[in-house]
């Protein structure tokens, strides 16, 4: 019996089994796998913050009206 190139889904971090996720599809890219959040801790607090490099961002896109008026 040989062993495996691929470690086992046990022996992957986190980070390396979301970067095999997201880039299992056909026509993935390495920047598919591109984190989008960056989270901190401040005096018992977790913070959690979009990239400001994310490639998609939360909430309506560009040129979407959304019925506020904020004028």
């Amino acid at each position: 019996m040989s062993t495996p190139d691929h470690p086992s889904a046990d022996d992957e971090t986190f980070e390396e089994k979301r970067h095999d996720q997201l880039t299992a599809a056909p026509d993935a890219t390495e920047a598919d796998a591109a984190p989008r959040i960056e989270v901190s801790e401040h005096d018992g607090n977790t913070r959690i913050d979009i990239a400001p490099d994310a490639p998609v961002r939360p909430g309506p896109g560009p040129g979407v009206e959304t019925g506020d008026d904020e004028s």
